[in-house]
């Protein structure tokens, strides 16, 4: 009726535990208790760290075919043009890849992920309910006069998603793509779109970014150009990114602000001011994308610095070399040594389902939940970096 698990330390979700601690799961996943090892009886004894499964809440998993086509250290408007121009393959590659992303995932001990969808060709793999997806329909168009069509397609996307979502209960919302890629005529659009939902945007991935919202130069111009995009209609309103949009997810039940590489002070505390009633709001970092792209990290220690809700994400495969929450740890660690391994687990599990609004079910060993139960082995409760083979392995 039962599976009893014991390893060197059980971290909860919110803490780290200690060997004389037994998880005690049921067997259809649920979590029972976590009791006294000497009340436990017969157990199955790990090397390690048992953990909940993990929470990736941001990916895409739609770009998992483009692995290895975009050389590293582009910066992000050369990568943005790569992707846009250079992701039509033969739709039979493409669901092969999205399978063998998930699978990659599944593998690494995420149960969960945070999607961005610019089609429909992640829907067949998502419907075998392999693991939990909250599906962001992702909305863009810098041209005004094309807002109307781009806020179509986006909701006819979100409607087929929608109709799934009442067979298999996968989550959906529709989200701006970024603040540089979405006008003020499709922000209304899909403002009303935001109501209870959690809502996720591209933010200060790169400076080009707050230089074009305040003064209206930088590459982002080059980009518009590349695109053949006639950016005339605007006018740069001298405020950052981040403080020219976020008044207008006011709606939303949960934001999720991704990359924040060049995110500042003023910007933290802006966001943290102007959030509304309880709405919660994450910052969600993806350091292997970031050094992939631009070869930068992001301001972590202000984040931490600032109680900021953090969690972890990949990115695609077109941005990283895998999609192992793990290997964003490991990154973590290397450039902020002092961070430790038990914080980085609570942003990927935890504080990923309370992103995600699935704490009720998943990122915790609380009793009733179905989080998943993965083992990390070889490593020490603090570090990552002493053990160059330390990985995960998926036990419930």
């Amino acid at each position: 009726m039962y599976r009893k698990f014991k390893a060197d330390h059980l971290f909860t979700g919110t803490g780290m535990l200690n060997s004389n601690n037994v998880l005690v799961i049921k067997k259809d996943g649920a979590v029972e208790a976590i009791i006294d090892a000497d009340d436990a009886g017969d157990v199955e004894t790990f090397k390690g760290i048992i953990s909940p499964g993990f929470i990736n809440t941001h990916c895409h998993l739609e770009l998992s075919h483009m692995k290895g086509l975009i050389p590293e250290k582009t910066g992000l408007v050369d990568f943005v043009y790569k992707v846009v121009n250079e992701r039509h393959f033969a739709e039979e590659e493409i669901l092969n890849a999205i399978d063998a992303a998930e699978n990659e995932m599944l593998l690494n001990g995420i149960v969960a992920a945070g999607d961005i969808c610019n089609n429909l060709l992640t829907l067949p793999q998502k419907e075998k309910q392999r693991l939990a997806y909250y599906n962001f329909i992702e909305a863009s168009g810098w041209l005004p006069s094309a807002s109307q069509m781009r806020f179509e397609r986006a909701l006819s996307i979100y409607d087929e998603f929608q109709i799934q979502n009442s067979k298999f209960k996968i989550q959906n919302s529709i989200v701006p793509h970024a603040p540089y890629s979405v006008s003020d005529d499709l922000w209304k659009h899909i403002i009303p779109y935001f109501k209870n939902k959690v809502v996720s945007i591209h933010n200060q991935e790169t400076s080009f970014e707050d230089e074009f919202f305040l003064q209206g130069t930088g590459d982002l111009l080059r980009m518009y150009k590349m695109m053949n995009i006639d950016n005339s209609f605007y006018s740069p309103g001298k405020k950052s990114s981040l403080q020219s949009y976020f008044s207008r997810l006011s709606n939303a039940a949960s934001i999720i602000l991704v990359h924040n590489t060049f995110t500042s002070q003023a910007d933290i505390d802006y966001a943290k001011n102007n959030k509304s009633g309880d709405q919660q709001l994450f910052f969600c970092v993806c350091i292997n994308a970031n050094q992939y792209i631009e070869n930068t990290i992001p301001p972590i220690k202000l984040l931490i610095q600032n109680d900021c809700n953090i969690t972890l994400g990949t990115d695609s495969l077109a941005s990283n070399h895998s999609l192992n929450l793990l290997d964003e740890m490991k990154t973590i660690q290397k450039n902020f040594h002092d961070i430790s391994l038990e914080k980085m687990l609570q942003w990927s599990t935890i504080n990923g389902a309370k992103a995600l609004q699935m704490d009720n079910t998943l990122g915790s060993f609380e009793k009733g939940k179905k989080p998943g139960v993965v083992l990390i082995e070889n490593c020490l409760t603090h570090d990552l970096l002493d053990f160059k083979i330390s990985k995960i392995k998926k036990i419930v």
